[in-house]
């Protein structure tokens, strides 16, 4: 990709930053986005390839994504010496799956409009589609066997029969121009994060791979898969083909229940049997093992509660018993993979702003850490190998100053790896080698009550300690979240750390990697202990002698910019605020899509629970006073705008200096590569002006479509 050639917000050097940093510019917005981004891959059968979807930003700042294949290699080899790009173009094309024989890659690919399924033969020849899904094929796998693939798109319920896609198609297109824009709804979770539901379902289909209609393998009023919290896709094949295992949950009301369940079924179609419905929780990301004995698959024990631990379980096809692994392991456990024998299996979890591999044999006992790397976080976990082999991981790996690239790692036999993780991909070397990262540090302080609370903090580059800086707080979401050891797009504090701020990244409660307990210590007390746990990291931020006292500032997203809202009322001790998609009023939230979220963290409905109004920011905005800076999606439905209006509003009526920025087209995220770079402008041209630092680029902030004044 051609670096564009305004590079504007890579002019951000604030005046501070001493001479030795200025050899290697400061990390600016359009650096970033001139970054190249891992995505999904894939390692061929044999061990000695990967497919890699890498997403570039073009001069048009939209995003497009091709797919690559890189040599593994052996251990010790430049396993990125000769990567090869396979697909061209100005559209996204992703998630490349290898067949079973090697010899052909599927992939994703919206070049035609929706996203299908296409193949290409790596021996040549170009792309062709498999699929025609009317409303697009959101993931696939390969059966064993190479002859056919299962994927899940939506579909309409009532659509059965030989043809579902065809029915699809028909009624999608019939709505599509009906005169009329209204919208008739007959249950809850109608919409979800930025899209309507319009009464289709999720499903799984199958297609031979040479083409053909498809047929529907899970026909119904339900989602078979739903959409997943988090982990694995909710699919697998046995590896005879001969069996599906899909999560689905067929509860009446979804917007109250998390609970997925896994079924079984022919990969034929046929009537499904369920094998986890005696738990009333959180059932899914199942995997068979390479034997095909069992199903390894993602639980939680609490009803209701998104954030409860994930534990993994294996059920036994042939004891049709269910057992589970990390029962006594007081961490979530995130993606996970079989090894080559069936006997163990490697996962991923958060451990202190860390996410390291850890594993557990398939019988249970003693979890082991894998890789005991610092300031490192692993993803979408490889096995590659034979049963006689040393297993062998390839994952993604990242940091806060390094964008995420494959590697790989050999295990030792029943212990830990003795070497580091070998590059595989350099998407972005060149690129880095030219701007100067922040340095990165922790820090651990206490709480009132007693408990240690984590925090990551980046510097300027290059600071110098005799001097002092500004200083940003920045809170993050979910409320249950973390600040890792990994690179973000949407909320990177080293962009922040560019301008000439001390970026501080506390994980209070709420946070995972610190055990359930601690993530548990938020629900039900949003402004109670987290909040103390906040203030007190203020404390900490305040003591550093490198930290201007007098100019420190917070941002927050989502629950952190619920935070943001919740701080105006009750301290001012911030001199300015930055809240992206935060919360003023609880019970008015109560209408959001996933509603078992509110009556599980208020403890109940807000006709029956005091806890909505006791932590909603708007009760106290007759002390409102800070400066703030109110951002939104207006697509996003998980914190729907009226939000941001009311929180803007209760602002301007107090006299408070306040401004407030909206995206059309955004949903909880800011995604677009443009709105981002409005994003960080604004961002960064508002502290300026409350806090010091680095201007903005006037003539970026003068991209917005439009000011009202």
């Amino acid at each position: 990709m051609r670096r564009p050639p305004f590079l504007l917000l890579s002019l951000l050097v604030f005046a501070a930053l001493p001479d030795p940093a200025r050899a290697a510019r400061p990390l600016g917005v359009d650096d970033m986005l001139a970054l190249k981004r891992l995505s999904g891959f894939d390692v061929s059968p044999d061990g000695k390839w990967v497919a890699y979807a890498v997403t570039t930003v073009g001069e048009d700042y939209k995003s497009h994504a091709s797919i690559w294949l890189s040599p593994l290699g052996a251990p010790g080899a430049n396993a990125a010496s000769a990567p090869r790009q396979l697909t061209q173009g100005h559209k996204r094309d992703r998630e490349p799956h290898f067949s079973p024989d090697g010899k052909t890659l599927a992939f994703l690919s919206d070049r035609e409009g929706e996203p299908q399924v296409y193949l290409m033969d790596l021996e040549g020849g170009e792309a062709r589609p498999l699929t025609h899904s009317a409303l697009g094929v959101e993931s696939f796998i390969w059966s064993p066997d190479g002859k056919f693939l299962v994927y899940a798109a939506s579909v309409y319920p009532e659509c059965t029969g030989a043809d579902v896609e065809a029915c699809t198609h028909d009624r999608a297109e019939r709505i599509k121009k009906s005169p009329s824009s209204g919208r008739v709804v007959e249950r809850l979770l109608y919409r979800h994060w930025d899209t309507w539901q319009e009464g289709r379902r999720s499903h799984l289909l199958r297609i031979e791979r040479t083409g053909g209609t498809a047929r529907d393998l899970t026909p119904g009023n339900f989602d078979a898969p739903p959409f997943s919290l988090g982990g694995a896709a909710g699919y697998d094949l046995s590896p005879d083909g001969k069996t599906l295992v899909y999560a689905s949950n067929h509860d009446k009301v979804e917007a109250i229940s998390t609970n997925n369940d896994l079924w079984e079924m022919s990969s034929s179609g046929g009537p499904a049997r369920c094998l986890t419905c005696d738990n009333p929780a959180f059932d899914g990301a199942p995997r068979f093992s390479p034997d095909g004995r069992y199903v390894a698959f993602r639980s939680q024990r609490v009803p209701g509660y998104e954030s409860d631990r994930f534990e993994l379980r294996v059920y036994d096809r042939k004891a049709q018993k269910i057992r589970p692994l990390t029962a006594d392991f007081d961490q979530w456990v995130e993606d996970y993979t079989w090894s080559p024998d069936s006997r163990r299996l490697y996962f991923v979890a958060p451990d202190r702003a860390r996410q390291p591999i850890f594993s557990v044999a398939a019988e249970g006992g003693r979890v082991t850490l894998e890789t005991p790397d610092p300031k490192t976080s692993a993803a979408d976990l490889h096995m590659v190998g034979g049963r006689a082999s040393a297993p062998t991981l390839v994952y993604a790996e990242t940091s806060l100053t390094q964008p995420s690239e494959i590697v790989r790692r050999v295990l030792g036999p029943g212990g830990p790896a003795s070497k580091p993780a070998e590059r595989v991909t350099h998407l972005n070397d060149s690129a880095l080698a030219a701007v100067a990262m922040g340095e990165v540090r922790e820090r651990w302080f206490m709480s009132n009550d007693g408990t240690k609370v984590h925090a990551l903090m980046v510097l300027p580059p290059g600071a110098d300690e005799k001097k002092k800086y500004p200083a940003l707080m920045w809170v993050h979401g979910g409320p249950q979240g973390a600040w890792q050891y990994a690179w973000s797009y949407r909320w990177n504090p080293q962009v922040l750390a560019a301008a000439g701020y001390i970026v501080y990244l506390p994980n209070p409660r709420g946070s995972y990697g610190y055990g359930q307990a601690f993530v548990r210590g938020v629900s039900g007390d949003w402004g109670g202990k987290v909040y103390d746990d906040l203030m007190r990291g203020a404390d900490d931020l305040e003591s550093l002698p490198f930290v201007d006292k007098g100019h420190i500032g917070a941002a927050g997203a989502s629950f952190g910019g619920f935070m943001m809202n919740w701080f105006q009322g009750h301290t001012d001790r911030f001199k300015a605020l930055f809240c992206h998609d935060g919360i003023a009023d609880q019970e008015a939230m109560y209408a959001t899509e996933e509603m078992w979220f509110p009556e599980f963290e208020f403890q109940g409905k807000p006709w029956d629970s005091q806890l909505y109004r006791k932590w909603s920011p708007m009760t106290a905005a007759d002390k409102f006073k800070t400066p703030e800076l109110i951002v939104h999606g207006e697509k996003d439905y998980r914190i729907p705008v009226e939000q941001a209006y009311l929180m803007y509003a209760l602002l301007q009526r107090q006299g408070v200096p306040s401004k407030l920025l909206l995206f059309p087209d955004e949903n909880h995220w800011v995604l677009k590569p443009a709105n981002s770079r409005l994003w960080y402008a604004t961002m960064i041209d508002w502290f300026h002006e409350y806090l010091g630092g680095a201007p903005a680029d006037p003539k970026l902030l003068e991209t917005a479509a439009s000011v009202t004044r």
